[in-house]
């Protein structure tokens, strides 16, 4: 499969490229693979290619590291991000707090590049395996205090795993304000909005309607997973919605196992230096059969590209969002990671080979912020040593299709999620994105690069 799609990208550079394109038409394709730090760069490659293979994500010829920034509240600097403020400095160039969509941390909206897309004429995609109201794809189109604002019922207040969430009341309908996410996303001009999120769509507005006959009142074709995505025609705006909220995942570990403990014996619970240890056995990535009859990314991503760029002269912003990278290395669920990491290069495969046949097509690739994997030794270097040494923490040794093992660590925390981390992220690109962008970036200057491409200003100066 993989070798197919490598195939694919170097026949679509290959080909003489004939195509016609308006002056002013641009496309721009901003991949974000949730949490996609250099561990899950790398865990991936081990995985799908061999330590030794290249990612389609390898040949890309620009690569750049990327610092990210948060603040807090009050404005001083914090070291760790959330999916909301690192979204939210691709999308507006703002340095923000955890959890705000497109908002500053005085609660001032900030201009959007798809916003400033839809002004300029260009069509406006966002596709995600993630609810459509998650923090990636809504801080592109959507302006609210909090993440949790997703649905009518939500921006009024609403509990996570029993603990009380934000509420975004003056962001209401109730009150005057724009409405939750998911009603700002279908009031926001976008032509094509593909992901999770049924949930959200048969929530009840202040107008006593459904979000989805108000989607359809915008205009915009309904999809759903009965819907046979390569014969959608191109007549008018489409929203489809594929799961309640995330997309089931490709793969899995072996009978669904995830990270597990190292087992100690008795002895070693009376000293550091005594006892015996087990480790998890090995698994394998197998088949997730929850999977089954969910819309691939590459499918989503190819109905987006037809959609956006029939009879457009003027140009695109498409978002693509791999978002289970990082959902499931909070499960500690290395498999599932990689079966997205997977879905992410065949993605990139069908921008890439658009962008072949479409000269002026800019393509970025990069994460949002670092995640909690570790790639470690295997077995550890003090193995051999006369007292028990394991990794803290939740380990996975997952056995790769080339014959090695890989063991994954999951060591933030102690709780039932793991948490990201601080670590700055990578960003790939083509070579038509290459003049504006330089080998080290902060977060928001991506965002700025991303507008000097597509709204014609020259070549990013940054300090």
């Amino acid at each position: 499969m993989h070798q197919l799609l490598c195939l694919l990208v170097a026949l679509s550079a290959a080909l003489t490229v004939h195509a016609e394109t308006a002056p002013n038409s641009r496309n721009l394709i901003l991949i974000i693979g949730d949490g996609f730090d250099d561990q899950h760069v790398t865990m991936g490659r081990n995985y799908l290619v061999g330590m030794s293979g290249k990612l389609i994500l390898d040949t890309m010829p620009y690569r750049a590291s990327v610092q990210v920034e948060t603040v807090s509240e009050q404005g001083q600097p914090l070291y760790v991000a959330d999916s909301a403020n690192t979204a939210t400095s691709l999308a507006t160039g703002g340095v923000t707090q955890i959890g705000r969509i497109a908002t500053d941390i005085e609660d001032n909206d900030l201009p959007t590049i798809a916003e400033r897309a839809l002004d300029s004429g260009f069509r406006v995609g966002l596709v995600t395996t993630s609810s459509l109201t998650d923090a990636t794809p809504a801080s592109f189109l959507a302006h609210v205090s909090a993440r949790s604002c997703e649905g009518p019922e939500e921006v009024l207040g609403s509990t996570y795993y029993g603990i009380p969430q934000p509420a975004c009341l003056d962001d209401a309908r109730d009150n005057g304000g724009p409405g939750s996410i998911i009603e700002q996303l279908v009031n926001s001009g976008a032509q094509v909005l593909l992901g999770g999120g049924t949930k959200f769509l048969e929530q009840t507005t202040i107008d006593d309607e459904t979000v989805a006959a108000l989607a359809a009142g915008r205009g915009y074709r309904i999809l759903d997973r009965g819907t046979d995505l390569e014969s959608v025609p191109p007549d008018r705006p489409i929203l489809g919605t594929f799961d309640e909220e995330t997309l089931e995942v490709r793969w899995r570990g072996t009978g669904g196992r995830v990270g597990e403990e190292t087992e100690t014996s008795w002895l070693h619970h009376l000293s550091d230096y005594l006892g015996n240890t087990e480790e998890p056995e090995p698994m394998s990535c197998e088949p997730n059969t929850d999977y089954e009859g969910t819309p691939s990314l590459a499918s989503m991503t190819d109905l987006a590209l037809r959609h956006l760029s029939l009879d457009n002269d003027r140009g695109f912003f498409l978002m693509i969002e791999s978002a289970s990278i990082d959902k499931q290395a909070h499960e500690r669920n290395p498999c599932g990671s990689i079966g997205e990491i997977e879905q992410l290069e065949e993605s990139l495969a069908l921008a890439l080979s658009f962008a072949a046949q479409h000269p002026d097509t800019a393509i970025l690739v990069t994460a949002d912020h670092a995640q909690a994997a570790q790639i470690l030794p295997e077995p550890s270097l003090y193995s051999n040593y006369p007292i028990p040494i394991y990794s803290p923490g939740l380990t996975a040794r997952v056995a790769t299709p080339e014959g090695g093992l890989m063991r994954i660590n999951y060591a933030t925390n102690n709780g039932f999620s793991e948490e990201h981390t601080g670590a700055n992220v990578p960003l790939f690109a083509n070579d038509v994105a290459g003049p504006w962008l330089n080998p080290f970036l902060r977060q928001r200057e991506v965002h700025d690069a991303m507008s000097a491409f597509l709204f014609g200003t020259r070549e990013l100066d940054t300090e």
